[in-house]
């Protein structure tokens, strides 16, 4: 799916009436298929733009343009039948707490599906061998049948991102999805989640508080500072000097040593490997 943005604004989806935009007047194309990362300290507008790409928020300047259409000149049926195409992934998944694992997992199919066979799938999940496939993908598969309230942090956020998996959009948005993960499963993570949207040729725009993973897994970095642009380049086109302008005052973030936004699971510890003789 191809992105075009044309002067967008926009407030945060928390912001009070009145507030001001989170995001301004920013202007960008994303071909179909292509994969960009989205960097910046934080307030710097990340979260806002994924969730005005996803239909979630209403501009409040500005055009966005989803395949060339315009989302909000649409009928309700036809908005509702292009959000399907879409999947936002938050940076905390919205995952019912009595839930199983593998009906949350399925949940990602349900724009896709019937209402029989959706209300089937509650009671009795209808695709199994899908959900274990994506979860074995986060490492994730021995949860298939746990409740989500029995889960670490970072086991509900590699759920949340198997979700997005079996789901059939054509633009993946994915808000922070490492900052529960310790490095190796970071890594692991990422290759899984770029790899699956360039097999189906998926456009991925994803944001990331990890500089380091961005720039060695995405072709194409996008840096934002105060609800702006500050620039759109390759990532092998990014250097010191534009982070540092990027992170000034923010340095602690570049560095990766300030803590999780609000609101974020703490980072997931490393597995403990114990001998036995």
């Amino acid at each position: 799916m191809k992105l075009e943005l044309d002067g967008l604004s926009g407030c945060h989806p928390a912001a009070k009436a009145g507030a001001a935009p989170a995001l301004r007047a920013l202007s960008l194309s994303v071909q179909g298929g292509e994969q960009v990362a989205v960097i910046g300290p934080s307030g710097a507008g990340k979260t806002t733009l994924l969730h005005l790409v996803a239909c979630a928020l209403q501009p409040s300047a500005g055009r966005l343009l989803l395949d060339g259409q315009d989302p909000w000149s649409l009928s309700r049926g036809a908005l509702q039948t292009l959000r399907g195409q879409l999947f936002l992934a938050p940076q905390v998944p919205p995952l019912p707490p009595r839930q199983r694992v593998v009906t949350a997992v399925l949940a990602g199919r349900l724009p896709h599906e019937g209402l029989w066979t959706s209300l089937r799938s509650l009671f009795y999940p209808v695709d199994i061998p899908r959900a274990e496939q994506a979860l074995a993908g986060f490492d994730v598969a021995d949860k298939l049948f746990d409740r989500v309230d029995r889960l670490s942090g970072g086991e509900r956020q590699r759920v949340g991102l198997a979700r997005a998996l079996v789901s059939q959009a054509s633009l993946l948005l994915v808000d922070e999805p490492l900052s529960a993960l310790d490095p190796t499963r970071s890594q692991h993570a990422i290759e899984t989640l770029t790899a699956a949207a360039r097999a189906r040729g998926a456009t991925l725009v994803a944001t990331l508080h990890h500089v380091e993973m961005a720039l060695a897994n995405f072709p194409r970095i996008v840096g934002l500072r105060d609800g702006a642009l500050a620039f759109d380049l390759l990532a092998a086109d990014v250097t010191p000097q534009h982070l540092q302008a990027l992170y000034a005052q923010h340095l602690d973030e570049l560095d990766g040593s300030a803590p999780a936004p609000d609101g974020a699971y703490p980072a997931e510890p490393a597995p403990v490997v114990m001998l036995c003789r």
